[in-house]
């Protein structure tokens, strides 16, 4: 393989679709969030795409059975109040190097471009290094009228604050290259472990602005299963902070 392949499974046909990008980043947030949409929402796969820009491994998956790097495209036609179409782009791995990202999105964006996209979202995580009880949503956009968009479904914007690197960033700058409108949405999250409480409240928030409605109890359970873990992490820390202090103490009347 010496290019980036796209194989696919289904020919389709799509009325200017709204194309969705949530590849792994930070704390899994933009992925666990589409590939809950993905699941609820019962769309369908129709190409898959294989790249010698991904890493150079494979999965151990369930039983012993091995899993190749891969991104994937799914369809959704007709859906919600205004019967729109969907492309969802989803995947176990991005491109391990500078030249493979702008590989992979331009091909995935070339290969789109038969289905006149107009918008996209491109959803990940923004670590704040520490544990988050609220996850706030913060965006950014290629355009003036979408931040505007953005800020009415009171997404906090971005500003002067860095960039997005990664597939979330690169689709956005080549697709406004391409005329497409784009925005992205970051769920605030630690950054240390994956994160269903921010994928829920990111899944929320790209709900309300497509005008969709996704269940959101199978993730809500994760979320739950989250902020325990993230209560017993804490709960360890602070067991440790009393033992390091008492210990301090016990030293000091030693020397004393």
């Amino acid at each position: 393989m010496s290019s980036t392949e796209i194989n696919v499974i289904e020919e389709i046909e799509l009325d200017n679709p709204i194309l969705i990008e949530a590849l792994p980043g930070i704390g899994h947030v933009g992925k666990l969030a589409v590939d809950s949409m993905i699941d609820e929402l019962e769309a369908t796969k129709f190409a898959e795409i294989y790249s010698p820009y991904f890493p150079p491994q494979i999965f151990i998956g369930e039983e012993g059975m091995i899993e190749n790097m891969i991104n994937e495209l799914y369809y959704l036609k007709d859906f919600g109040e205004n019967k729109q179409d969907f492309i969802f782009l989803v995947g176990n791995t991005q491109g391990v190097s500078s030249e493979g990202q702008y590989e992979i999105c331009m091909d995935i964006l070339n290969y789109l471009e038969k289905f006149n996209i107009n918008t996209m979202y491109t959803l990940g995580g923004i670590a704040t290094g520490q544990p988050v009880e609220n996850p706030k949503i913060l965006g950014a956009a290629t355009d003036v009228e979408m931040v505007e968009f953005l800020k009415e479904s009171d997404i906090e914007i971005r500003y002067n604050d860095g960039g997005i690197i990664g597939a979330s960033g690169l689709f956005l700058g080549l697709g406004k290259r391409k005329g497409i409108v784009g925005a992205c949405l970051m769920g605030e999250t630690p950054g240390y472990f994956i994160d269903a409480e921010a994928a829920e409240a990111i899944l929320i928030k790209l709900s309300d602005l497509l005008s969709i409605e996704v269940n959101t109890e199978k993730l809500d359970e994760r979320a739950e299963e989250t902020r325990k873990m993230l209560e017993k992490a804490q709960q360890m820390e602070q067991e440790m902070m009393n033992k390091s202090s008492n210990q301090d103490v016990d030293d000091l009347r030693y020397i004393g």
